[in-house]
Parts: structure tokens; C-alpha cells; sequence
């Protein structure tokens, strides 16, 4: 089976000239201020979402427990993810927020950083692992949780310039 590799004049920058995984060299790219801004959520029963908002958990506070998490798995996405560069400055922080309405909590990530590559999968990484942190912590209630919108909302810096997700009016810093 064979795969197309471009489409529209876009290519996968992933992939070798005979179609098999390789690392892409970042050596000639000049290095710039660098930012990724993603979010998700993760909706749960009303009876779980009492237990955030009261903080009455046996492992900690939920929302505090997910920010940590996120901020840690973030600074080692180049460490989970296969060729996906280490960077080790990078900056994460994570804003993790109770919805009423989801019910639910909504997680917002930015990482940012110097460099001669991007920090989309560092912020990615970060909201992805925040909330199954929040999983992970409400599941002795609610096993029927469901994470849910984990994308990218927006990245500056880079030869690509910046970018943002349709309909997205502030992709600042959370």
C-alpha cells in the first residue's frame, strides 16, 4: 500500500523521500519566540462535578492535581510522542476550569519557548494529560466520563507564521 505524501502542495514533513518514518531536521531553521495555545473538556455527571466543586477527593484536589499534570506531561511530550523533538526550556502553563453547564471542566493549555521548532504537541500534550488526570481522579464515580474538543487553537512563531482555529476571537494566553 502506498501513501500519498502531499496534498494541495502540503507534505508530511514526518516521512522520508521512500515513504518510512524519519526525524526532520530543525539544524538550518533559525531559532524564534514560539507559542501554542490548545484546549479541551472533559464532561461529567452532576455527581462527579459536586466533587470539584467542593474539593472533597481522597487523592487531592482535582482541578490543582490536573494543572500539575498537564504542566509535567507537557515539558515531556518529546519523551511520549515518536519524532516529536525534546524540548527541554519550554515554558507550559495550564489553566484547568469548572463548567457548570458541561457539566464538566474545561482545560486550557499554552506552551511557549525559544527555539527552532514548535510547541503545538507540548501544548496538546499538556490539555490531553490534564484531563485524564481528571479522569482518573473522578472515575470512582463516574467511569462514563467523556473527554471531548482536545485541538489546537492557535501557534505564532516559526517559518509557517501564525495560525489560528476558525472562530477562535482571543487565542491569547489563558
Amino acid at each position: 500500500m502506498t501513501r500519498d505524501k502531499e496534498s494541495d502542495g502540503k507534505r508530511l514533513t514526518h516521512l522520508g523521500p521512500d515513504g518510512t518514518p524519519t526525524m526532520v531536521s530543525v539544524e538550518e531553521k533559525a531559532t524564534t519566540r514560539r507559542e501554542a495555545v490548545a484546549e479541551g473538556a472533559i464532561r461529567c455527571s452532576p455527581e462527579a462535578y459536586q466533587l470539584l466543586e467542593t474539593a472533597d477527593n481522597p487523592k487531592g484536589d482535582v482541578l490543582q492535581v490536573a494543572r500539575l499534570a498537564g504542566i509535567m506531561a507537557g515539558k515531556r511530550a518529546g519523551e511520549l510522542i515518536p519524532l516529536c523533538h525534546v524540548i527541554p526550556q519550554a515554558t507550559v502553563k495550564v489553566v484547568a476550569e469548572p463548567d457548570p453547564e458541561l457539566p464538566g471542566v474545561r482545560i486550557r493549555a499554552t506552551a511557549s519557548v525559544a527555539s527552532q521548532t514548535g510547541v503545538e504537541m507540548e501544548a496538546l500534550t499538556a490539555v490531553s494529560v490534564a484531563l485524564l488526570t481528571v479522569y482518573d481522579m473522578l472515575k470512582a464515580v463516574d467511569r462514563g466520563m467523556e473527554i471531548r474538543g482536545i485541538r489546537l487553537v492557535s501557534k505564532s512563531g516559526g517559518r509557517s507564521g501564525p495560525w489560528t482555529a476558525d472562530g477562535e476571537a482571543d487565542a491569547g494566553e489563558p
